[in-house]
């Protein structure tokens, strides 16, 4: 936030300033203009009033407030939708892109942890595998990450949280204004520029446990008209497994910003990213010759020479003009090059070592993703019947082209091999949006329409298998499919003063076949003719707000059904029947010192700071009603999952929280098998942030998983992946 009066403004009106400072300063001009000595007769004595002090964010920041988003964020309307603000300033930094941790306010959206942090899963409401975020859309900027948008939705790359204003997680039908992904969409809100510096540099160091050393270090600032921001991040480490736990992450990305006029705004933006990561395998509950049992070696390694590395090069471009002060376009082009490569040893199974005749060497996977989207969007407040409403519409363009190859090495760490597998594999997609939040005094209704065109097109050239000796397949698979689905949405909310709503969603949903579901990498596995894209209806209903300045609440009842779900029986790959996931969101945050100082009556206590108490729940009641896995939980669907801690905050130089993660037991595949059982677990988290001097020096520390739980929340064919135990993470940040 920033403090600015009318005298302390620039007066060159060329200068880059936000907006509502401009306002300000352009009415000071007015009113000096008007207060002129001729203005004013000896009987009409010059009266000075009181400075008028303006706190406002960046314009290209608008203030938003936890734990929800407002109802109009830029060219997006989210009246009556479901949505959460994770706000990175209202708690110390999360550091090494601890999820758990950034996710402590947010009920329902579940992390699946990883003892070596090489990619993110993430999973909401029991709606599908986790695995790689497959299910959820992450954006960054409104601009997807995800591998290919459709056929193979894995996210490898995020941006580190040091970058982030914040993320928007928007719950199920709420993501109708990016697709049509059933669990939702998570945007990542990067920073821009600062305007009141030509620059400035931070520069930030972590140290801790198993060797984790992470640096990120950014520059940015405003010159005439252009502003800049940068930053380049690394992470390594090794994890606590005994090998092949190490990682290294190495990012950066450049931030353009350029006032060509008032109305006009050009942004461009270049990510790079690379990164290396071992796979040390999985462990099992059995004890068998050859099995890695997780109670007598929780550290121990399967797989001592499996890797993955990626890369990831994407530009992108933006236009945003105010056409006038009631309509807003934004208009993208992004696209560039990701690139996934990986090495597994052959012979291993649930937990056990490698054996057999396959164990001396190893598949290696190569995938390559050439990509160009667009995304255009137009808001436009209009005026009828005395209220003003607001609608959006426009529509997004995507191009995939991603040739993949399978090779087999002599060795178990072998980097290149004979060629098994080849397929040739292409999207093209397009999607055309609208949406209108009428008004009726405190009543919004907003309807929506989406219209998902998707053509997919997968070719194998080769298939020889994976074994030893060479075993061409003999009838090479393809498909080529195009699919048009219509999606509808309607949104209503009633203010019921007090900074009170009431809210409620009703939207459709669809989940595309991914290249995998299309046309199977093993020899043996098996597709059905038939097999249909998922379908999903989420309703919602529930009541949000702020009444008081120490408390913030937001409580719903959700319902999602889910048709057509895609699942495995043996090696066929089938839709697997209807689930239906029913369930209680609430979330809610008390100040207790501030509610001590409203009592009170007396400002002079807010010196204390604040002292606030938070929890949120998910309740969760999931089953399939038809299918083969009728009357079964699906897959990462806990009956519950609660979260509650305490932060205490200091003058913006103090912060402290202590911070509690409590999930249920639950399944890891939907035939709920009793190896991928995942018991309930608690981890409490300790972290502080600590201005020592000034804006300028910052100590940041903190003690994961405080009490050494024992547990994991993550099951794979190849095994049991045990979570982290107590490590801890000392640093300092450095600004100038």
């Amino acid at each position: 936030m920033k403090n600015m009066t009318c005298g302390n403004l620039a007066c060159d009106p060329s200068a880059t300033l936000p907006k509502v400072a401009w306002l300000v300063f352009s009415g000071c001009l007015t009113l000096a203009s008007a207060a002129s000595p001729e203005s004013f007769s000896s009987t009409n004595p010059i009266v000075r009033l009181p400075d008028v002090v303006v706190t406002a964010e960046d314009s290209n920041s608008p203030p938003l407030h936890q734990p929800y988003l407002p109802e109009v964020v830029g060219t997006k309307i989210l009246a009556g939708k479901k949505t959460t603000l994770v706000d990175f300033e209202a708690t110390p930094a999360p550091q090494t892109d601890n999820y758990r941790q950034a996710f402590a306010k947010t009920p329902g959206l579940l992390v699946s942890e990883l003892a070596n942090p090489s990619l993110l899963s993430l999973g909401s409401r029991g709606i599908g595998d986790p695995h790689e975020t497959q299910n959820l859309l992450v954006l960054k900027d409104g601009i997807p990450f995800v591998a290919d948008l459709f056929g193979y939705p894995t996210v490898y790359y995020a941006p580190p949280f040091e970058s982030l204003d914040r993320m928007e997680f928007y719950r199920g039908g709420a993501s109708l204004l990016y697709g049509p992904q059933p669990a939702g969409a998570l945007n990542y809100v990067t920073h821009m520029p600062r305007t009141n510096r030509p620059g400035a540099v931070t520069i930030q160091q972590i140290a801790g446990s198993d060797h984790l050393l992470a640096t990120y270090a950014s520059f940015d600032g405003t010159v005439g008209r252009l502003g800049y921001h940068g930053y380049f991040s690394r992470r390594a480490g090794e994890s606590f497994r005994d090998l092949n736990s190490d990682y290294e992450a190495l990012g950066g990305s450049l931030k353009l910003v350029m006032h060509t006029s008032a109305e006009n705004r050009w942004i461009f933006n270049m990510d790079a990213f690379r990164a290396d990561s071992g796979e040390p395998g999985g462990l099992t509950l059995a004890t068998a010759p050859g099995a890695l049992n997780y109670h007598a070696n929780r550290h121990a390694t399967q797989t001592p020479f499996d890797r993955v590395r990626v890369e990831r090069y994407m530009p992108s471009l933006t236009l945003e003009r105010d056409f006038t002060e009631n309509t807003l376009m934004t208009a993208t082009a992004y696209g560039g090059y990701f690139g996934r490569f990986s090495k597994r040893q052959q012979g291993t199974g649930f937990g056990l070592l490698p054996s057999g005749p396959t164990a001396d060497n190893n598949l290696i996977q190569l995938q390559q993703f050439y990509t160009f989207g667009t995304d255009l969007r137009l808001r436009h407040h209009w005026t009828a019947m005395g209220e003003e409403h607001t609608f959006t519409g426009g529509f997004s363009t995507y191009y995939s082209h991603s040739p993949f190859t399978v090779r087999r090495g002599n060795t178990p760490d072998a980097e290149v091999g004979e060629l098994r597998q080849q397929v040739r594999r292409q999207s093209v997609y397009g999607a055309f949006f609208v949406e209108n939040c009428f008004r009726f005094h405190r009543l919004s209704i907003t309807p929506a329409f989406r219209l998902e065109n998707l053509h997919q097109n997968i070719k194998e050239l080769a298939n020889l298998g994976t074994g030893e000796i060479p075993t061409p397949k003999v009838t090479l698979a393809q498909d080529a499919y195009v699919e048009s689905v219509p999606l509808v949405g309607l949104g209503v909310a009633y203010d019921l003063g007090a900074r009170v709503e009431a809210y409620g969603n009703v939207s459709q949903g669809y989940k595309a076949k991914m290249y995998t579901d299309a046309v199977p990498l093993g020899v043996t596995d098996t597709i059905s003719a038939n097999l249909e894209p998922g379908k999903t209806w989420t309703y919602e209903v529930g009541l949000r707000g702020a009444p008081r300045p120490w408390l913030t609440f937001d409580t719903s009842l959700f319902l999602v059904d889910y048709n057509d779900r895609f699942g495995r029986v043996g090696n066929h790959l089938q839709n697997v029947g209807r689930s239906i996931n029913q369930g209680w969101d609430a979330a809610v945050e008390l100040d207790l010192l501030g509610l001590y100082a409203d009592q009170a009556s007396s400002p002079q206590n807010r010196k204390l700071g604040s002292f606030s108490l938070y929890g949120n729940v998910e309740l969760l009641h999931a089953r399939f009603v038809s299918g083969p896995a009728n009357g079964r939980t699906p897959q990462y669907a806990p009956d519950y999952l609660l979260r509650a801690g305490a932060i205490y905050r200091w003058k913006d130089r103090v912060k402290l929280a202590l911070m509690g993660t409590f999930l249920d037991d639950h399944f890891g595949d939907d035939a709920n098998t009793a190896a991928y059982h995942i018991p309930g677990y608690l981890v409490w988290d300790l972290t502080g942030e600590f201005k020592v001097y000034r804006d300028r020096l910052r100590l940041l520390a903190g003690i994961n998983n405080l009490f050494d739980e024992d547990y994991y929340s993550r099951i794979r064919g190849n095994g049991v992946d045990p979570a982290y135990g107590r490590n801890y993470y000392v640093g300092l940040s450095l600004g100038f």
